[in-house]
């Protein structure tokens, strides 16, 4: 009986103590959680070498004034396997793939040219397009080639946060003023004023600072 006793006084200790152990591991868990950095996503600017370096500046201002962690990358060349000659154009999609490649985890690149691009539409396998962006992902291309003459800088900022917004998970918007408005094979970018609030309210869960 005093052996049972003794037993017994010594199981409710080791699930004392066990649970206690418990706590502490749990508690810890949850401070190493809490300790973790929330690092912001950051956008890299990709300029190809054909494209105006004042250009560039232009797009890169604006993203700034939309979400603050830009930065600049130097000019590349556009890269040989992307160019497809029957057309003069470089395939976006391949364009894409090669940006993929380069970008580190934690950021989204957007290139940009003033050539022609292009990518495949239902049965149509080469189709000149103003920008691609995967949805999601973490790479997309802006072109310059097919804007206004006279708007070329708003409008390839446009174009830009447009693709970007598309890696980030967004769809194409209903909304006629926001910066998601599917095109539709046109250029309808001089009537987007911004992010509608739905879109904006995406974002901003995704960690976009909008200043």
């Amino acid at each position: 009986m005093i052996r049972n006793s003794i037993a017994s006084a010594f199981n409710r200790w080791l699930y004392a103590g066990a649970y206690c152990c418990l706590i502490v591991l749990l508690s810890c868990s949850g401070k190493a959680e809490k300790a973790i950095p929330d690092h912001p996503l950051s956008i890299l600017v990709q300029p190809f070498a054909d494209i105006d370096p004042a250009r560039v500046a232009f797009v890169t201002s604006e993203l700034k004034k939309v979400y603050p962690h830009v930065k600049v990358l130097q000019p590349i060349d556009l890269p040989d396997h992307a160019f497809y000659p029957e057309r003069n154009r470089y395939r976006a999609d391949s364009l894409i793939r090669f940006l993929h490649d380069r970008t580190p985890a934690g950021r989204v690149t957007i290139g940009l040219t003033s050539k022609d691009i292009s990518a495949a539409k239902g049965n149509i396998r080469d189709y000149a397009i103003m920008g691609l962006g995967y949805r999601p992902g973490n790479a997309c291309i802006a072109s310059a080639f097919r804007l206004n003459k006279n708007k070329k800088d708003e409008q390839l900022f446009k174009i830009a946060i447009h693709e970007l917004g598309h890696t980030q998970g967004l769809k194409h918007c209903p909304v006629k003023t926001c910066f998601m408005r599917n095109a539709g094979g046109k250029n309808p970018t001089d009537e987007e004023t911004g992010f509608c609030s739905k879109c904006q309210t995406f974002l901003m869960n995704k960690k976009w600072k909008f200043i």
